[in-house]
C-alpha cells in the first residue's frame, strides 16, 4: 500500500507539475490537488486489484488521440454547416465492462471525445449524448470499450 501511495503521488506531482508548467508558486494548491487525486485512485482502483498492461494503456491513447483529432474536425465541419446539419440524440450502450474504474473511465473518455457526452451510467448500461446520431458513435464506443478492457486485463 505505501509503495501504491509513494508510486501514484510521484505520478500525480509529475502531472501538476507539467499542468503548472513547472511553476513553483502553484504547489500550494497542488499538494491539494495531489493528495485529492491520490485519494480518489486509491478509492477507484486499490493497490493490487488490477494491474494495468502498458501495450492496452499504448492501444488506448492512440485511439483517444486520433479519434480526438478525427473528431475534432468533424464537429467544427458540422458547426460550419449550421445547425440544421446536426441530428442530436441520446444512445443506450449496454456495457460489458465490469462496474469500477474501467466503466468510469469509459464515461469520462467520452466526455472528452468531440461531439459525445456520456449522461448517465448504471450498473451495465451507458447513456450517450450525441451531437449528430448518422455518426458511427457506437461503433466507436466498442472499439474503445475494447481498449480500456485490454487495458485493464479483462474480458468483454
Amino acid at each position: 500500500m505505501i509503495r501504491a501511495m509513494l508510486q501514484r503521488s510521484l505520478l500525480f506531482a509529475l502531472l501538476w507539475w507539467v499542468l503548472v508548467e513547472g511553476r513553483p508558486d502553484s504547489w500550494g494548491l497542488g499538494l491539494l490537488a495531489i493528495c485529492a487525486a491520490l485519494w480518489a485512485s486509491l478509492r477507484q482502483l486499490p493497490p493490487g486489484s488490477r494491474r494495468l498492461s502498458l501495450t492496452g494503456l499504448l492501444g488506448y491513447l492512440t485511439f483517444f488521440v486520433s479519434n480526438s483529432v478525427r473528431g475534432g474536425a468533424q464537429v467544427a465541419w458540422m458547426a460550419l454547416r449550421g445547425r440544421q446539419a446536426l441530428q442530436p440524440a441520446i444512445l443506450e450502450w449496454e456495457m460489458a465492462l465490469p462496474p469500477g474504474a474501467p466503466s468510469v473511465l469509459l464515461l469520462n473518455t467520452l466526455g472528452l471525445m468531440p461531439g459525445t457526452l456520456g449522461v448517465e451510467l448504471t450498473d451495465d448500461r451507458l447513456r450517450i449524448h450525441v451531437v449528430d446520431e448518422r455518426l458511427p458513435i457506437l461503433a466507436e464506443v466498442a472499439v474503445l470499450e475494447a481498449h480500456i478492457a485490454r487495458m485493464f486485463g479483462v474480458g468483454t
